[in-house]
């Protein structure tokens, strides 16, 4: 088995060479809710759903070293018209950061985090579903470094028809 030089285990890592830091201090579910405004009727009906799953991040700095990144899930599920459930779950994660070149924490706060913290959300999103009474739902996985790109393009475009 080899060992990664500098690895300080599974809860983050340091590159003794750079003097860079990751790691991940704490995992916690900010807020958390579900609405099933049309229970118990939506039961009563044929289950082919209309899905609807949005995701959101977002980053602050805590200090000179920490961050605090939150992973918002909303998802909505409609029958027609009629509103099923709505889920939305606000993971969030503290990780200390440190030596990271600017152009390099965009990334790492806006990919690399959230999808750190993606699978608690899911599962939380599933479990929810679940105790709502609604036959067990699973997001697929999600590519965090194509959707922080595809906004950073379009910020990108934006800012160039302004000025």
């Amino acid at each position: 088995m080899s060992e990664i030089e500098g690895s300080t285990g599974a809860e983050g890592a340091t590159d003794e060479s750079d003097g860079v830091v990751f790691e991940i201090r704490k995992v916690y579910t900010k807020d958390i809710s579900l609405e099933t405004p049309n229970s118990p009727q939506v039961f009563t009906q044929e289950w082919n759903p209309d899905v609807n799953v949005q995701l959101q991040t977002e980053a602050n700095k805590l200090d000179e070293s920490f961050f605090d990144v939150v992973l918002s899930v909303t998802v909505t599920a409609k029958l027609g018209d009629r509103t099923a459930y709505l889920v939305e779950v606000h993971q969030a994660g503290i990780f200390e950061i440190g030596a990271v070149p600017e152009e390099e924490l965009g990334p790492v706060l806006g990919s690399v985090c959230p999808g750190i913290l993606f699978p608690y959300a899911r599962e939380a999103v599933s479990d929810l579903i679940t105790r709502a009474g609604f036959q067990p739902m699973l997001l697929t996985p999600v590519n965090f470094d194509a959707l922080y790109y595809k906004h950073v393009m379009e910020a990108q475009a934006t800012q160039e028809q302004t000025h």
